[in-house]
């Protein structure tokens, strides 16, 4: 079994209306989601970003905020055990942020 990271980029949470029985759906669905990887082996840890951060661009400048592109975000990262780079973008496809317009990177850990 070979290790990947994950990175989860999606819209900040902050711009879009989300109604708190959508958000419970959400977060109902990303936890069985997550389950299944645990129950099946796959997950080997992961975490969800704070909104709060810095950056030091190429100049060594510190702005104080987070990297964004437009309103995108990295959200959260996992860590994942799969046999190939195949089956780790199957194991991502089916997770539920996704289906709020985010996407995922996937990345073999050397």
């Amino acid at each position: 079994m070979k290790d990947y990271l994950i990175l989860f980029r999606e819209p900040d949470g902050r711009m879009d209306a989300h109604s708190n029985t959508e958000n419970q759906l959400h977060q109902q669905k990303v936890k069985s989601w997550m389950d299944a990887l645990i129950k099946n082996g796959n997950l080997s840890g992961g975490r969800a970003l704070s909104l709060n951060g810095k950056v030091i661009d190429t100049q060594r400048q510190i702005q104080n905020d987070i990297y964004k592109v437009g309103t995108e975000i990295v959200g959260g990262y996992l860590l994942i055990k799969s046999t190939d780079l195949n089956q780790a973008t199957e194991l991502i496809r089916s997770c539920p942020i996704l289906e709020r317009g985010g996407f995922a990177e996937i990345r073999e850990v050397i």
